[in-house]
């Protein structure tokens, strides 16, 4: 096999033909886009050999080597020419096709990605990219091919059900479709066609936290087994995977907090979800008293929350077995185990905490999420808008302060 060399900074082909070695000079610097290029060539050159159809003055027709070669070239033309269907080679012939490259991207990126995003990653390409784009060349998907696909999905894909994907599923779609030709088009040196397709729009995700009312009324007739475990998610506003990857460890009862430094996804032990996630988070009363109780449950196994085996709780069977059953029998409205954590941001911003306290509980590095999304709910739980200023102000005599100003 060829390969691709430097040499003063220039890069050239160095293979062997008809015994020779031929070291072939080009005034192309040594770049990666470069290299990538003349390695493609490289390979159609060394394809050709094995098939006896190269043709050495149509590469390097410069070549104080062509004379050498001329007997063979003039013999493969021949050989060309009487050919029914004669194969014609380009440079851009060796571009892969989708599925081929692909394979490569993952085993590149893989290394910077959680189990969870790589599974994620590998879900949507064979079933909504590889389908698509599978057999068709990187350099021939062109924009209006991306655009038609996006808008393709967002349709059915079954007659049993008649819900359009969402528009954050089509971006998540869309992500990794993004990454590979963008990749693609720097490594084999043409344009992407991934230019100027905006993500959808996302509506905003609809919350419904509890009340205080339901909140009580929930822990006083859910199943006794599990009451500390929703006290706890009730009251820290911690994630599924977080309270789900929770470890004795990390909880340190004398000062009062939870360590968030690992969570628990599909089985997997991973990096909570941002650098923002790690964090400690300060217990309340009831928190602290619920995680005694569990401790004498569970103190002896490695996770706070689990089964009689010790293996973590598995949130989708928790959610069926008894969360939405208690719900049912409570009459509550149906509402995901994630609202639990909506909760908790509600109360405190209604009990009058500090936003910036409240979003470092929460593993948030702003408080803009937490107005953009939670502060709408305030009224609602306090059932008194606009009543802390009233109380700020109820001792400031107005009217001795107009008099005071016509003196």
């Amino acid at each position: 096999m060829g390969n691709i060399r430097a040499r003063d900074g220039k890069l050239f082909f160095d293979f062997t033909y008809q015994g020779i070695r031929c070291r072939e000079q080009t005034a192309l610097l040594d770049t990666r886009i470069n290299r990538s290029k003349l390695t493609s060539i490289m390979k159609t050159i060394d394809t050709e050999i094995r098939l006896n159809r190269f043709v050495f003055k149509s590469y390097f027709p410069s070549s104080s080597r062509c004379s050498r070669f001329d007997e063979q070239d003039i013999s493969v033309q021949r050989y060309l020419a009487e050919e029914v269907e004669p194969q014609t080679v380009h440079i851009l012939s060796n571009i892969p096709t989708f599925k081929d490259f692909v394979d490569d991207w993952i085993s590149e990126n893989r290394i910077q990605w959680k189990k969870s995003h790589l599974k994620n990653v590998l879900m949507i390409i064979d079933n909504y990219l590889i389908p698509e784009f599978g057999l068709t060349r990187l350099n021939d998907i062109t924009r209006p091919n991306l655009i038609k696909f996006r808008a393709a999905i967002s349709e059915p894909r079954c007659s049993i059900t008649k819900d359009k994907l969402s528009n954050d599923w089509i971006n998540h779609v869309m992500t990794p479709l993004r990454g590979i030709l963008n990749e693609a088009a720097f490594r084999f040196d043409f344009p992407s066609p991934f230019i100027n397709i905006k993500p959808l729009r996302i509506h905003k995700t609809v919350i419904e936290p509890f009340s205080l009312t339901e909140v009580k009324l929930f822990l006083s007739q859910v199943r006794d087994d599990f009451r500390d475990y929703y006290i706890v998610r009730f009251f820290t506003a911690m994630r599924t995977a977080e309270i789900d990857g929770l470890k004795w460890q990390f909880v340190d009862l004398e000062r009062n907090e939870i360590i968030i430094q690992e969570t628990l996804v599909d089985g997997n032990v991973e990096t909570p979800k941002t650098s923002a996630s790690y964090r400690s988070i300060q217990l309340s009363q009831p928190v602290v008293e619920a995680l005694k109780r569990q401790q004498q449950v569970t103190g002896d196994n490695t996770y706070v929350f689990c089964n009689a085996n010790g293996k973590p709780l598995e949130h989708r069977n928790v959610t069926k077995r008894v969360w939405y059953p208690a719900l049912d029998e409570m009459d509550l409205k149906k509402r995901r185990p994630y609202q639990t954590r909506h909760t908790c941001a509600t109360l405190w911003l209604a009990a009058g905490e500090n936003p910036e306290w409240i979003a470092k509980q929460m593993g948030h590095s702003t408080t803009k999420m937490l107005f953009e999304v939670y502060s709408r709910y305030v009224p609602n739980a306090t059932r008194q808008d606009g009543s802390a200023f009233a109380r700020l102000i109820e001792h400031v005599k107005f009217d001795a302060i107009q008099e005071h100003s016509y003196e």
